[in-house]
């Protein structure tokens, strides 16, 4: 019997630790996954300044003049009509302009070709086939600069009222004021709850900070975004790939620009009100592509069975040139505000935009 005894106590002993440690790796566990929210912090960038690490420097890039869209903060799609502004028949980005100065900085270069996932030589090309707008909402995104020699990366809100480049997919990839490449949030980041640093500017609130999530990729690329002027009294439509020379004539406002928010939070049917890195359905990440076509400019490495929808690689059009499957310069105004036209899913692949 006291052998009997010994072992029973023994093995309660011994299960006393076990369970201890099952415990600790729960809590442990719970603690990781919170970890994505916590300590975050993110770099407020303000109109007209280019901030840290720039690669370059422009001026007269950005408006302090923009009224903001009446819908802020969530998760928006990057083919919503008037998410993005813009002086009609004008640009505020000089791509050759960046394009110059990458050549010229060989080692600039690679490491902007690379947050892109692009070869280098592959630069003029791909911003080639970007659009310059502006921004009308605050937003969240990881800026990449450039620093002692190599790539440097945070994540940051870009005030509304700055001009950025942005892909076939409707993402901000190109900083204008000072050439850095942007990418969407690299982690689930609770806006409300993140810190802070750098200026801030009058409205800022961490409610009404926008993530913008690329295009349905099953859609295919942007042919034409539908923009609003800086003042929010007409929308226009702009060619991707062109810098203003095409736009088409003044037409109404999109409809989420009249609407009166039931409240002052974001609307309902915004997804992602605290996180606005969530990614979306699709996700690409950047890299491994045919040379030639449009790099996302948003992440690492391409997703796989992404489907098609960009251009072939043949007949590219330049700056101020329309895209391949139909321009819109000179169409009569319809009759209210369009959405995002596609391009033919059968035309050639090109990765959609996703977390860096």
């Amino acid at each position: 019997m006291l052998v009997i005894h010994s072992l029973i106590a023994r093995r309660r002993v011994s299960a006393v630790p076990a369970a201890g440690a099952a415990a600790a790796l729960v809590l442990a566990a719970g603690t990781l996954s919170g970890c994505g929210d916590a300590g975050a912090t993110i770099t407020r960038l303000t109109v007209g300044t280019p901030g840290p690490d720039p690669y370059t420097l422009a001026s007269n890039t950005d408006r302090t003049d923009v009224k903001q869209r009446p819908r802020a903060g969530g998760t928006k799609d990057g083919d919503s009509p008037g998410l993005y502004g813009g002086t009609r028949q004008a640009s505020t980005c000089d791509q050759q302009k960046l394009v110059a100065f990458l050549q010229a900085n060989p080692d600039k270069a690679r490491a902007w070709a690379q947050v892109q996932g692009i070869p280098a030589d592959d630069i003029p090309r791909y911003v080639s086939r970007l659009t310059p707008v502006l921004l009308r909402t605050d937003t969240l995104v990881t800026n990449h600069g450039f620093k002692d020699g190599k790539a440097v990366s945070g994540p940051a809100v870009l005030q509304a009222g700055m001009g950025v480049l942005i892909n076939g997919y409707g993402v901000p990839t190109v900083k204008c004021n000072c050439g850095n490449p942007l990418t969407r949030p690299k982690e689930k980041i609770s806006t409300r709850k993140a810190s802070y640093t750098g200026r801030s500017w009058p409205g800022f609130e961490k409610r009404n900070v926008t993530d913008i999530r690329p295009r349905d990729s099953r859609k295919g690329t942007i042919v034409t975004f539908v923009l609003v002027d800086p003042e929010g009294t007409m929308g226009f439509q702009r060619p991707r790939a062109t810098e203003g020379e095409a736009d088409g004539p003044p037409i109404a406002l999109p409809s989420a620009e009249t609407e009166v928010p039931a409240s002052d939070s974001p609307a309902p049917s915004d997804s992602g009100l605290d996180s606005p890195g969530i990614e979306s359905p699709g996700t690409e990440s950047p890299g491994v592509e045919p040379t030639g076509t449009e790099s996302p400019g948003t992440g690492e490495t391409p997703s796989p069975g992404v489907p098609p929808g960009d251009p072939g690689t043949g007949g590219d059009p330049g700056p101020g040139a329309p895209p391949d499957g139909g321009g819109t310069g000179g169409m009569a105004p319809p009759a209210g505000p369009q959405g995002p036209i596609s391009l033919p899913p059968s035309r050639g692949p090109e990765p959609e935009p996703a977390v860096s």
